[in-house]
């Protein structure tokens, strides 16, 4: 925790967040999945945050902590991601192994039902969890993603990802992401420079690395990227959802998420302007739609 003090003191005072790690038995034995968890550990209202491709559970940072007074919420990194261990088997990246995190998760914090947003892959992730019987996601909130993903948006996140690159210092990381991560819809100079903090971490000769492992990347290696479809798991959730679009997505097409409000859940659609493949959900108006929708279905 010492570390995030040094360039992020307005997160800490009375909601600080918590560093906590839970033991899940996956493909290979015992790991450890790190998560942050923000506001009072005894609330009963949790909301689980899961993080995209290459990404990590401090995306969430802006929002859990606008939304810690009123829920536990808690932000976990993938395995690979963060502060959770990497695996030696890269092809065990893979989503059944992270729906099995999640759900090890879940059983942690001791709560029958938990709300969720995910990102991306976080999203992905939460609808192969809602479509389960018995699910224990109450409502779900999807961050620009669908049951259909195109196959010119996987080839475009192949061509980045697992890249091992070492930077001089973080405003070379920021200048990367400034450009890589230009759809997210970043628009503040502190809000970049919080971004390429928690995304980089310090590598050898005093350098800067990006926060996963590279062998995240052999999901795209294993065989021919193709357009992905799961409709029939989008059919099986039976919880409210809120889709959020970025407006200028490659990822969830405007008629995928118009399919979603009229298919099996019929979810709320929301499109916010000024993003592409992801909204960073950093902005107060995209903070609170997301807090509304929430009140209003709970």
């Amino acid at each position: 925790m010492g570390g995030l003090r040094s360039y992020v003191p307005w997160l800490f005072g009375d909601n600080a967040p918590r560093q906590n790690y839970v033991p899940v038995l996956g493909p290979r034995g015992f790991y450890r999945l790190a998560y942050m968890e923000w506001g009072d550990s005894d609330n009963p209202r949790v909301l689980m945050c899961v993080h995209g491709l290459t990404r990590l559970g401090r995306d969430f940072d802006y929002l859990a902590r606008a939304l810690s007074k009123e829920y536990r919420v808690v932000c976990p990194d993938m395995p690979g991601r963060g502060e959770s261990d990497w695996w030696d088997y890269k092809t065990d990246y893979a989503n059944p192994n992270y729906v099995q995190a999640c759900a090890t998760l879940i059983a942690r914090l001791g709560v029958e039902r938990v709300d969720w947003l995910g990102t991306s892959m976080g999203g992905i992730i939460g609808m192969l969890l809602a479509a389960n019987p018995n699910a224990p996601i109450a409502r779900l909130v999807l961050n620009d993603v669908g049951p259909f993903i195109p196959k010119a948006a996987l080839d475009r996140i192949a061509a980045y990802t697992g890249k091992d690159a070492r930077y001089g210092g973080i405003e070379d990381v920021e200048a990367m992401y400034r450009e890589l991560a230009k759809p997210f819809g970043i628009t503040k100079d502190e809000d970049w420079r919080f971004f390429a903090r928690i995304s980089s971490k310090p590598a050898e000769e005093g350098k800067w690395r990006l926060h996963y492992d590279p062998g995240i990347a052999m999901a795209f290696k294993v065989g021919p990227v193709t357009d992905v479809a799961f409709w029939p798991v989008w059919e099986a959730i039976k919880c409210p959802v809120l889709v959020l679009r970025g407006a200028e997505s490659d990822l969830l097409l405007p008629q995928t998420a118009e399919d979603m409000t009229k298919r099996g859940p019929k979810a709320e659609l929301a499109v916010i302007e000024g993003a592409g493949h992801a909204p960073a959900l950093m902005a107060p108006d995209q903070i609170e739609l997301i807090r509304n929708w929430l009140a209003k279905t709970a």
